[in-house]
This record gives structure tokens, sequence and C-alpha cells, in this order.
């Protein structure tokens, strides 16, 4: 049986300075599915979280924006799943991936963390990786050197047209990401591969 979403987190820093940076692409990704249901983002002081309760694909589903900055997003989540007893594989976690170019987007069921801190972090917190993951591609640096101030640097304008295109891309697979779809989900976005 495919596991429906009950919480679906995006990640990134709080505060206006960070707002269009690369790795600020889970927030993006909330704001859309905000604007695009009519919900509003409340803070909730007990969770150091923006949250909303929204209908989706007829499911009521959980939105989660941490605000205690990348590294401690797993502090949000846990408190947040376990006052709502939401099982982890029941968890969706947007972030911005390095691994993959500025456009492309992908659905990953569990895995590593892959040198990202905040996946990192909600990993250690929740005591498992096998939350469901929405992997939205920002490209990656010449050197290794580079990618903390390459994250948290803003991206140029093409590019956050192209980070823009993935999120109307995923947001388009929404209902069936929610219904726990997963596999057709992933094939649509492979094929679609940039």
């Amino acid at each position: 049986m495919n596991q429906a979403i009950s919480l679906i987190v995006g990640l990134g820093n709080p505060g206006p300075e960070y707002a269009q940076t690369r790795h600020n692409a889970g927030f993006r990704f909330l704001e859309r599915l905000v604007g695009e249901t009519g919900v509003v983002l409340r803070q909730e002081a007990r969770f150091r979280a923006d949250c909303a309760r929204v209908m989706l694909a007829g499911r009521e589903v959980w939105l989660l924006a941490p605000q205690t900055f990348m590294n401690h997003s797993g502090e949000s989540v846990q408190k947040f799943a376990h006052f709502y007893k939401i099982a982890v594989p029941g968890i969706l976690v947007v972030h911005d991936e390095i691994d993959l170019p500025p456009g492309a987007v992908r659905l990953k069921i569990g895995g590593g963390d892959g040198g990202h801190n905040g996946l990192k972090d909600v990993t250690e917190q929740l005591g498992s990786g096998e939350y469901i993951r929405l992997r939205l591609g920002v490209g990656r640096p010449d050197t290794s050197a580079q990618v903390v101030s390459y994250v948290l640097r803003r991206a140029p304008i093409a590019e956050q047209t192209l980070l823009d295109d993935a999120i109307t891309e995923a947001l388009r697979h929404i209902d069936d990401i929610v219904q726990g779809d997963l596999q057709k989900v992933m094939n649509v976005l492979h094929l679609h591969a940039r």
C-alpha cells in the first residue's frame, strides 16, 4: 500500500537576506503552494516554525517551514511530527539539491543526506532517513570548498526562473505525491529530465 503524505516540510533559512538564495528552494516551494491554496502560514513558537493546514487530494496535510535556520531544521520537524503523531514515511521534505542542475526536480524515497546539513539534522532528530524527499536542482559550484557560499548566495535571475519551472512541475504532481503514488511521479519526473 502506498504511504500517503501528512506533512510537507520546506527547508530554508529565515530572514529576507536569505529569501532568494539557492538554499531556500524548500521555502520557495512552500510559498508557491501556499499561494495556490490560499492558506496562510502562521508562526507556532512551540515548534519554532511557520505552519498551516491545507486540503490536498482530499486529504488534510500540514505545511511546515522551520524557522531554526537550516542546520537545526530537524528540531522543528521532530517536535511537529511527534505532537501530531505523523510517521516518518508520511513526511515529505522539500530541499535544494546541488547534485541536480538548475531546473531539475526529483522525488526520492529515503536515503542519505548527501552532505546537506538540513537533511542531516532532520534524519538525526527523527531517528530515521525514511522520509520522502523532493529534490530541487540548484547546480554545483566548481569546487567542494565553494558549496557553502554557493548555496547561501542569491541565484542569478535565469537560475531562479529554472527553479520556478521545477517547482511548477512538482506542483503539477502534488496530488499524486500526497496520495502516495510516488513511483508514478518518479517515473514522470525522470522522463522530463533536464
